[in-house]
């Protein structure tokens, strides 16, 4: 687990970090990501895992009793009713540790958010 006086500065340092059962599923929710969408750049941002695409897109992170994801707002408010099973907040979802992830879901809000961004980046 994270220590505080541990720079992390990439994503493998950041899964490496955490037992062998939980950077499984970190990095099959970080390819889960990758192939939602692969223009994205990864990065160490706020301390966790984002990706990037024209801002950010998304970011994860595991903690003692949930995997943290952070779609945005819109994110969470566009899957409000599939992700209703789950503790949400406004930018949210914590995922239980000791369930297995939805990672169809979670294909489907980065693509939404990516659907999000490049509309953006349109309009700039």
């Amino acid at each position: 687990m994270i220590t505080n006086d541990l720079k992390i500065s990439d994503i493998d340092t950041y899964i490496s970090t955490f037992p062998a059962h939980v950077q499984e599923t970190l990095e099959h929710l970080r390819q889960t990501i990758r192939e939602a969408a692969p223009e994205a750049a990864e990065k160490i941002n706020y301390g966790i895992p984002t990706f990037t695409l024209h801002g950010n897109l998304v970011h994860f992170a595991a903690y003692k009793t949930h995997f943290g994801f952070y779609p945005s707002p819109s994110g969470i408010k566009a899957f409000k009713e599939q992700l209703s099973g789950f503790e949400t907040a406004k930018g949210t979802v914590k995922f239980p540790i000791d369930q297995p992830l939805p990672f169809d879901l979670i294909t489907q809000i980065v693509r939404f958010r990516v659907g999000e961004n490049l509309e953006k980046a349109k309009l700039k």
